[in-house]
């Protein structure tokens, strides 16, 4: 295991902040390295990680610097953007064992069910597919038990504003597959109007926020809202029309294109793929954010997965070697820091 200290200032003049004498130093460690495009990272209530890996289809634990296969997904297709992406636990995992994924299959997207040792059973099909782009992935329980996935237009812009398409929403359910029962219209759609949703969190409040994909122009954090219709395709950033809400905050896609997105100790970590740096966004009491400070600018790479560990370190993950990096000879990695 390599360990590293630097200060966590990223590139602070490219968002015009100074750097302030006396910053803590934060120790980063690689938790694990020679991976092949690690999504997602989520916990078990005993602390055990859990990595999915987009390429091979494999769930791995990362352990002080040990990375072992726990699980192995069947009928992934991995083309472009798709394959194995979000996972999450069962907020019940000490009774039911259950663990969740969403992957890309040969015709659509799913999400599925299963138990370590189990073939994953799916629970929720037809999210429509790309041939390469806008799969989205993120896929969170909530703080109210429900589980939450972040879902991609499919590369048919149509799909964010269509009620009836799952694709290019915020989708909500119950732990079976089934629409939450105060949901909208009783569907599993809980916003729509989105592009690209890869990452989402909630904040120590309950509030829940989402990263986006952007075009070409502006990258989105929004605060999503049970009925909310976030714009896209009419909107690429914030437009001056009532039906739409408008993003909290807003990055041009040279320094951003997000996926992961955690809250840490008061602050929202957005990991940044094109961008190259992980964002660290404070957040106010009443939700609202505050100046983005970037870290860790052009030293990992492109940024894909971030997350809060349960030790109080965060983790995140390096996505170079998913065709559009320059990997290094310990790509792709996870890795953790104090800071």
């Amino acid at each position: 295991m390599r360990i590293r200290e630097g200060l966590l200032l990223g590139t602070a003049m490219a968002v015009g902040l100074a750097l302030t004498p006396g910053t803590a130093a934060a120790v980063e460690r690689d938790l694990a390295t020679n991976l092949a495009v690690p999504w997602d990272i989520a916990f078990l209530p005993d602390g055990t990680s859990l990595v999915t890996e987009r390429g091979s289809a494999r769930v791995l634990s990362v352990d002080n610097g040990t990375t072992r296969e726990v699980a192995r997904i069947p009928d992934v297709s991995a083309q472009g953007e798709g394959g194995l992406l979000g996972i999450a636990v069962s907020p019940n995992y000490a009774t039911d064992r259950y663990l969740f994924v969403y992957y890309t299959s040969s015709s659509d997207n799913r999400i599925a069910r299963f138990r370590i040792g189990e073939t994953p059973q799916p629970i929720v099909t037809g999210i429509p597919r790309g041939q390469t782009i806008h799969n989205g992935g993120g896929l969170s329980f909530g703080p109210d038990g429900l589980l939450y996935a972040g879902t991609g237009d499919a590369g048919n812009t149509a799909n964010a504003q269509n009620p009836n398409s799952l694709g290019g929403k915020v989708l909500r359910m119950t732990m079976d597959g089934r629409p939450a029962p105060d949901n909208p219209n009783s569907s599993l759609v809980y916003s729509l109007g989105h592009r690209n949703v890869q990452g989402l969190a909630w904040d120590s409040a309950g509030r829940m926020y989402a990263a986006e994909l952007g075009q070409s122009r502006l990258d989105e954090v929004n605060r999503i809202q049970r009925g909310g219709n976030y714009g896209w395709p009419t909107c690429e950033g914030p437009c001056n029309d009532a039906r739409f809400v408008n993003p909290l905050l807003t990055w041009s896609t040279a320094v951003a294109s997000p996926s992961g997105l955690a809250f840490h100790q008061g602050s929202l970590y957005m990991a940044a793929l094109r961008g190259q740096r992980l964002w660290k966004i404070p957040v106010n009491a009443d939700g609202g954010v505050g100046q983005p400070q970037a870290l860790f600018s052009g030293r990992y790479g492109r940024l894909r997965a971030v997350a809060s560990a349960p030790d109080g370190t965060l983790w995140f993950s390096t996505s170079n070697r998913d065709g559009k990096g320059s990997p290094g000879s310990m790509d792709d990695r996870v890795v953790s820091t104090t800071g």
